[in-house]
Protein backbone atom coordinates (compact mmCIF):
# COMPACT_ATOMS: atom_id res chain seq x y z
CA UNK A 1 0.00 0.00 0.00
CA UNK A 2 1.15 3.26 -0.63
CA UNK A 3 2.13 5.76 1.87
CA UNK A 4 3.21 9.40 2.16
CA UNK A 5 6.61 9.58 3.59
CA UNK A 6 7.46 12.51 5.94
CA UNK A 7 10.83 12.99 7.71
CA UNK A 8 12.75 16.02 9.45
CA UNK A 9 10.93 17.13 12.68
CA UNK A 10 12.49 17.16 15.62
CA UNK A 11 13.18 19.61 18.93
CA UNK A 12 13.88 22.69 18.07
CA UNK A 13 14.36 26.13 20.49
CA UNK A 14 11.75 28.98 19.86
CA UNK A 15 12.91 31.45 17.20
CA UNK A 16 14.82 27.87 15.17
CA UNK A 17 14.29 26.40 12.16
CA UNK A 18 13.39 23.09 10.60
CA UNK A 19 13.13 21.68 7.17
CA UNK A 20 10.82 18.57 6.32
CA UNK A 21 10.73 16.38 3.63
CA UNK A 22 7.91 14.50 2.12
CA UNK A 23 8.58 11.49 -0.35
CA UNK A 24 5.26 11.13 -2.57
CA UNK A 25 4.99 7.86 -4.44
CA UNK A 26 4.06 6.64 -7.66
CA UNK A 27 2.71 9.96 -8.70
CA UNK A 28 4.10 12.90 -10.62
CA UNK A 29 3.58 16.07 -8.10
CA UNK A 30 3.33 18.43 -10.58
CA UNK A 31 -0.26 16.81 -11.64
CA UNK A 32 -1.47 17.63 -8.18
CA UNK A 33 -1.59 20.05 -5.49
CA UNK A 34 0.26 18.66 -2.67
CA UNK A 35 -0.29 19.92 0.81
CA UNK A 36 1.38 19.96 4.25
CA UNK A 37 -1.30 19.29 7.16
CA UNK A 38 -0.32 19.50 10.96
CA UNK A 39 -2.50 18.17 14.13
CA UNK A 40 -1.37 18.91 17.07
CA UNK A 41 -2.76 17.23 20.07
CA UNK A 42 -6.71 17.12 20.76
CA UNK A 43 -7.30 19.29 17.78
CA UNK A 44 -8.47 18.28 14.25
CA UNK A 45 -5.39 18.32 11.34
CA UNK A 46 -5.04 21.76 10.04
CA UNK A 47 -4.17 22.89 6.01
CA UNK A 48 -1.55 24.80 6.43
CA UNK A 49 0.37 24.87 2.72
CA UNK A 50 0.02 23.73 -0.29
CA UNK A 51 1.73 23.96 -3.74
CA UNK A 52 0.67 23.85 -7.42
CA UNK A 53 1.62 24.47 -10.88
CA UNK A 54 1.55 28.24 -10.56
CA UNK A 55 1.33 28.87 -7.07
CA UNK A 56 1.51 28.42 -3.63
CA UNK A 57 -0.93 29.09 -0.86
CA UNK A 58 -0.10 29.38 3.07
CA UNK A 59 -3.02 29.50 6.53
CA UNK A 60 -2.65 33.19 8.52
CA UNK A 61 -0.61 31.39 11.03
CA UNK A 62 2.40 30.34 8.85
CA UNK A 63 2.66 33.16 6.51
CA UNK A 64 5.57 34.42 5.54
CA UNK A 65 7.68 31.79 8.33
CA UNK A 66 7.07 28.89 6.21
CA UNK A 67 7.78 28.37 2.57
CA UNK A 68 6.63 24.84 0.49
CA UNK A 69 8.77 23.59 -1.87
CA UNK A 70 9.50 20.77 -4.58
CA UNK A 71 12.37 19.35 -6.20
CA UNK A 72 11.50 20.14 -9.45
CA UNK A 73 10.99 16.82 -11.21
CA UNK A 74 11.24 14.69 -8.24
CA UNK A 75 8.62 13.37 -5.77
CA UNK A 76 9.90 14.81 -2.80
CA UNK A 77 7.86 17.90 -1.40
CA UNK A 78 9.61 20.42 1.26
CA UNK A 79 8.60 22.57 4.30
CA UNK A 80 11.22 25.16 5.43
CA UNK A 81 9.78 26.51 8.97
CA UNK A 82 11.98 28.98 10.04
CA UNK A 83 10.43 31.59 13.31
CA UNK A 84 9.47 28.63 14.89
CA UNK A 85 7.02 29.31 18.35
CA UNK A 86 5.83 26.83 20.64
CA UNK A 87 2.13 26.87 18.82
CA UNK A 88 3.98 25.23 16.15
CA UNK A 89 4.05 22.25 18.22
CA UNK A 90 2.40 19.50 16.05
CA UNK A 91 2.85 16.35 14.01
CA UNK A 92 3.48 17.23 10.60
CA UNK A 93 1.62 15.50 7.42
CA UNK A 94 1.52 15.34 3.71
CA UNK A 95 -0.71 14.66 1.41
CA UNK A 96 -2.93 16.14 -1.76
CA UNK A 97 -5.28 18.68 -1.59
CA UNK A 98 -8.00 17.49 -1.24
CA UNK A 99 -6.62 14.84 1.06
CA UNK A 100 -7.19 11.24 -0.36
CA UNK A 101 -7.31 12.33 -3.64
CA UNK A 102 -5.19 9.50 -5.83
CA UNK A 103 -5.50 6.33 -2.82
CA UNK A 104 -2.14 6.76 -1.30
CA UNK A 105 -2.60 6.43 2.38
CA UNK A 106 -1.66 9.10 5.22
CA UNK A 107 2.36 8.79 6.62
CA UNK A 108 2.86 8.22 10.03
CA UNK A 109 3.64 12.07 10.27
CA UNK A 110 7.06 13.36 11.83
CA UNK A 111 6.69 15.44 15.01
CA UNK A 112 8.01 18.76 15.62
CA UNK A 113 8.53 20.14 18.94
CA UNK A 114 8.93 23.90 19.80
CA UNK A 115 10.04 24.13 23.27
CA UNK A 116 12.83 26.01 25.23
Amino acid sequence: QRQFVESGGGLVQPGGSLRLSCIVPGISISSYTIAWYRQAVGTERELIARIFTGGRLYADSVKGRFTISTDGAGNTVYLQMNSLKPEDTAAYFCNTYPSNLVGISWGQGTQVTISS
